[in-house]
């Protein structure tokens, strides 16, 4: 079985309810840091705004609300906390996820804070601020109808994953087990693309990192659809904002921001407020891949 696994420690609530609506009030507002507001970029401070893009098909990480265009999760509400740190306004737009490292890098994205798996070859790049932990997991319709329980039960079988994402490179260097029998893998531009080919039964499974698989089987509008193939999460890492190489103080300013959120308990109240406390860190690093 290829890769690190670890056993899969974190739960929901049955009824998690509405992947737009955390279970309990927001996470409270946290004091301005003149500190942390002087290291940022001088652009950034006059139009008072951080430009953050994400991938929005990811609860409860990041996904559109009932309005059907507010964006919402853990990550939008952490971003507001880091905005009201550093006394700036977060902006938070929709984009594609394969594009999101040449976004940040060239400059038309501040940050980017979309589930993004801190790697060596995305550390290349750009620079990731850790502050998230999670592995993959295998989601299958509901019954498991192809029995699959493990990486090797997908050789020979047709698995779609998300375009750009850890996950496809997860099943790469799975395909040695395989033999004659390749992994089918079909990549598509959102994760709820990739759920469509499961649905429709195009697929027999979908590989996910852990939050948004274990939101998919527990939330009452997707339960009955979905659940999970094991209780073993693969390879996991850490999750990192992004932030361009040439931007230091604005890397700093974030990772500063992360920290004070983290000390104060503002940070935890977020990700237990959906359910994803579990995947914690104890400490906000820089490039931690490495």
């Amino acid at each position: 079985m290829a890769g690190l696994i670890l056993a899969l420690t974190a739960t929901m609530p049955a009824a998690c309810g509405d992947p737009a609506s955390p279970a309990t009030s927001p996470a409270p507002v946290v004091r301005f840091n003149q500190r942390l507001n002087d290291l940022l970029p001088q652009a950034v401070r006059d139009r008072g705004v951080l430009r953050v893009g994400t991938e929005a098909s990811y609860a409860p990480m990041s996904s559109f609300g009932p309005d059907g265009h507010t964006i919402v999760g853990v990550e939008p509400d952490l971003g507001a906390q880091i905005g009201r740190v550093l006394g700036v306004r977060v902006q938070f737009r929709n984009f594609d996820f394969s594009g999101l490292l040449t976004d940040v890098a060239g400059g038309s994205l501040d940050l980017a804070i979309s589930a993004m798996t801190d790697t060596p070859e995305r550390a290349r790049t750009a620079d990731f601020i850790n502050y998230f932990h999670a592995g993959s997991s295998i989601v299958v319709q509901r019954g498991n109808p192809s029995g699959v329980t493990e990486l090797d039960d997908l050789c020979g079988k047709v698995v779609a994953v998300q375009s750009g994402t850890t996950q496809v490179g997860l099943l790469a260097r799975s395909q040695k087990n395989c033999g004659r029998r390749p992994i089918v893998v079909k990549a598509f531009p959102t994760n709820s693309d990739a759920l469509l080919q499961l649905r429709t039964g195009r697929a027999v499974a979908v590989l996910n990192d852990l939050p948004p698989a274990v939101f998919l089987v527990n939330d009452p509008r997707t339960r009955s659809q979905y659940q999970l193939a094991s209780t073993v999460q693969y390879e996991p890492g850490s999750y990192g904002v992004v932030v361009a190489k040439s931007q230091p103080g604005l890397r700093e300013a974030v990772q500063g921001a992360l920290e004070e959120l983290r000390r104060s308990g503002v940070y935890a109240q977020i990700l237990s407020t959906w359910h994803v406390q579990d995947g914690a860190v104890q400490q906000i690093t820089i490039n931690s891949s490495r």
